[in-house]
């Protein structure tokens, strides 16, 4: 019971694995990775070295990252071409703002939890973005939900009867357990005359 319970674990990962979702996923953390180490840099910049206060280096901070994050996120679910506006643009800003509240609450925290340690410097700065990397972390997975079921979901027939498991066969085609039957042959009229001579 124990084994079936194990191989059906490993067959749903592997099935996970080779998903539409994961791929996505794996994309995404590293799209992810690459603005949160944009984002990171930028503020220990506008902490460390500008000496700015919490809520501009936040708001620069995470407007780099979105940048980065908006360029590579449509890397990663493949879209070309000019960006629909109102399907991608608006949503995905409205997003960042959501992530960027959070993200600005956090570095107000981190700021004040430095200021509470005394810490200076070098200190101060990993404290800050100690705290700005678990924020981050917490809107990271908000972000790939919204993202990959809603902002750059696919809308094809293809990809949503693949989303609901349903079997839609083309068009001209028949379904395997409702073959037609073939239609009967017109009777053989030569054939049957001479048997009545």
């Amino acid at each position: 019971m124990a084994l079936t319970q194990d191989r059906l674990l490993v067959a749903s990962v592997r099935s996970w694995l080779r998903s539409n979702v994961s791929v996505r996923f794996a994309r995404f953390m590293g799209v992810a990775a690459v603005a949160l180490a944009t984002s990171l840099i930028v503020l220990g910049v506008c902490d460390g070295v500008l000496h700015l206060t919490s809520v501009p280096a936040a708001l620069i901070s995470q407007i780099s990252g979105a940048l980065v994050s908006y360029v590579l996120s449509r890397w990663a679910w493949e879209r070309k071409g000019k960006p629909d506006v109102l399907r991608e643009t608006i949503p995905f800003w409205i997003v960042f703002g959501v992530a960027t509240v959070i993200s600005t609450l956090a570095t107000k925290l981190g700021y004040h939890l430095a200021a509470s340690m005394h810490l200076h410097g070098f200190k101060h700065v990993l404290i800050v973005e100690g705290v700005y990397l678990v924020a981050n972390v917490v809107t990271f997975l908000m972000r790939f939900v919204i993202f990959h079921y809603v902002l750059f979901a696919d809308r094809t027939p293809e990809a949503m009867a693949a989303a609901t498991r349903l079997d839609i066969p083309a068009a001209g085609t028949h379904s395997h357990h409702h073959a037609e039957a073939p239609e009967p042959s017109a009777p053989d009229v030569t054939a049957m005359a001479g048997s009545a001579t």
